[in-house]
């Protein structure tokens, strides 16, 4: 059985708080670069997901992309005043190469984000 897994968690740092109802997918990226979907979620009350974005029993090596829906984040709390807005679907490709616990947090702002590879 597979002991990797993974998580994320997204601040709201114009507000200085969890970013709680942003919807995230998660992309398998396969070896042509085709995406396929495996999961969507929307944030809890403390920005993370009420379980694993990626449980154990799915987990497998590979390339990966979460796609944060920011855009309609921003708008619902009034963080993207611009017409169009400035952020709107964030992406992280990434890699899990080790079967281990990933965590890949993002922290939001209306004009800006930062992401790393968390514990």
């Amino acid at each position: 059985m597979a002991e990797g897994y993974l998580t994320t968690h997204v601040l709201d740092t114009a507000h200085g708080r969890p970013a709680a109802g942003l919807m995230i997918e998660l992309f398998r990226i396969d070896a042509d670069g085709d995406r396929h979907q495996i999961a969507q979620v929307t944030t809890n009350d403390d920005g993370r997901t009420d379980a694993p974005i990626l449980p154990a029993e799915a987990f497998e090596m590979g390339s990966y992309e979460l796609v944060f829906h920011a855009g309609e984040y921003l708008d619902h709390h009034g963080l993207a005043p611009d017409a169009p807005r400035f952020l709107d679907a964030v992406p992280i490709r990434f890699k899990m190469d080790t079967d281990t616990h990933y965590h890949v947090p993002l922290l939001l702002s209306a004009y800006g984000y930062s992401t790393y590879r968390g514990s």
